[in-house]
């Protein structure tokens, strides 16, 4: 894979990006559960966060990213603000959630992947990186409402998604091309294919024990 150094300015865009539509899903989810405003805006930044909290604790990157530029709890904070406002006058759709939740992990995915690579991470980390930093927020967002998280839920494909939009997104990198190109690629896949297992309820095979083993 080229090391070369990713633009700032790319990787800062896509988290932002993440960060808003991340911290829209968790103020729909807060109001499903009809929580006050203080529960609305933590659970929406504990959803926008948490995955990048992790990586970076993971990757020993200090300080954290919303610590070293609070523009994301700004970012944070206005995207909570303005699904707050529009619920109030728009019902939204019934799988808003799902489909923001869709969003935010594609630009999630490749932010945190473009994180690891501009720290020269090996290609099976910045998988790793990527799917984590795309995949924890959402996790911590329905263990909080005492839900059963996307990634668990049998009905769709979460964490596959990432992975496969992440690998395609290393192969792309390894063979020359640039990061905008390669990110873009790689957030498509995962939103399409995400969409899609919604869409038409594609799943996993399920692990089945013998009767012995029962």
């Amino acid at each position: 894979m080229a090391h070369e150094d990713i633009p700032t300015v790319l990787i800062y865009g896509f988290m932002l990006l993440a960060v808003a539509v991340f911290a829209a899903s968790g103020a729909l989810a807060a109001g499903r559960r009809k929580l006050d405003v203080i529960g609305v805006v933590v659970l929406a930044m504990v959803t926008a966060t948490g995955g990048g909290t992790a990586r970076d604790v993971l990757l020993d990157r200090h300080p954290i990213f919303w610590i070293a530029d609070p523009t994301f709890i700004i970012v944070c904070l206005a995207a909570t603000a303005v699904t707050w406002v529009w619920v109030r006058y728009y019902a939204p759709p019934d799988r808003a959630l799902i489909y923001a939740d869709a969003i935010g992990l594609a630009f999630s995915a490749v932010s945190g992947a473009q994180v690891a690579e501009n720290l020269q991470m090996p290609g099976l980390i910045i998988v790793l990186m990527g799917t984590i930093t795309g995949c924890a927020g959402g996790l911590m967002r329905d263990v909080l409402t005492a839900q059963i998280p996307l990634i668990f839920r049998k009905s769709e494909l979460y964490v596959t998604t990432c992975i496969a939009g992440l690998v395609a997104y290393v192969l792309l990198r390894k063979f020359g091309i640039g990061a905008p190109v390669s990110g873009s690629i790689g957030a498509a896949i995962i939103l399409a294919l995400r969409l899609a297992s919604i869409r038409w309820h594609i799943t996993l095979p399920e692990m089945h024990l013998g009767k012995d083993n029962a």
